[in-house]
């Protein structure tokens, strides 16, 4: 994300190609067998006082940063794991659906243990953010949402080009400069309307008296995939 309008390139795979069904790259597969696997085990394994242990040790609680508690191990651990837990069945599969539309390109484009750090980095820049607005609060924020908008900025830093040429596709092209991805209207009018999504839901979320969605969180993800991915994009050639 060079041109005024990036468009997705063409799909020139020979007739004769092999694709597989299912191109989802193996890391995004385990990362989503992971927050499957743990919302399972809280759903249908663990007693009401181990989830509540496993809420506690694992989401990402501001106070527990600001309160009267010593920083123990899991105050360096939740900035990530609180990623791996969900709420309901619905947050997970929506997160799942868009783990596997923008993670798959993504990983497909960076590689394996740079899509593993990418997903750390943003997780963390995500709750940082939230941290910053709710200092005070002693919600649990959990959901893999800040990471998956870290991969949504570094998409539109691509343009949403993708090349479906190989067996796996992966974003395509050159980092687009902010000056290019200004330029483009696919990718205004997508941060147009993702950050009026984000407006809403932080108006209800205010409105109701009672946060509900981590909105911060998803700003934060997204601005630092936006801006860091460069450092994680491999030189395109």
């Amino acid at each position: 994300m060079s041109s005024n309008s990036p468009h997705e390139l063409q799909d020139d795979q020979e007739p004769n190609a092999k694709v597989p069904a299912f191109n989802i790259p193996t890391i995004v597969v385990i990362l989503a067998a992971i927050c499957c696997g743990i919302f399972v085990l809280q759903e249908f394994v663990l007693t009401a006082e181990q989830q509540w242990i496993l809420l506690r040790d694992l989401s990402f609680i501001p106070l527990r940063y600001t309160g009267p508690y010593t920083l123990d191990f899991h105050a360096f651990t939740t900035p990530v794991t609180y990623a791996f837990l969900h709420g309901s069945t619905g947050h997970l599969v929506v997160n799942m659906i868009w783990l596997a539309a923008f993670g798959s390109p993504l990983a497909g484009r960076i590689g394996a243990v740079r899509f593993l750090i990418f997903w750390i980095v943003t997780a963390g820049f995500a709750v940082l953010l939230h941290f910053i607005v709710h200092s005070q609060d002693a919600t649990p924020v959990v959901g893999a949402s800040g990471a998956i908008s870290g991969m949504m900025g570094a998409a539109a830093r691509f343009g949403f080009r993708i090349d479906r040429s190989q067996a796996r596709s992966r974003f395509n092209g050159p980092v687009l400069t902010i000056p290019q991805v200004l330029k483009s209207r696919t990718v205004v009018t997508f941060l147009l309307v993702w950050s009026m999504v984000n407006l809403v839901v932080g108006i209800a979320s205010a409105s109701s008296g009672a946060q509900t969605i981590a909105w911060e969180a998803h700003i934060g993800g997204f601005l630092a995939g936006f801006l860091l991915i460069r450092l994680f994009a491999r030189n395109f050639r």
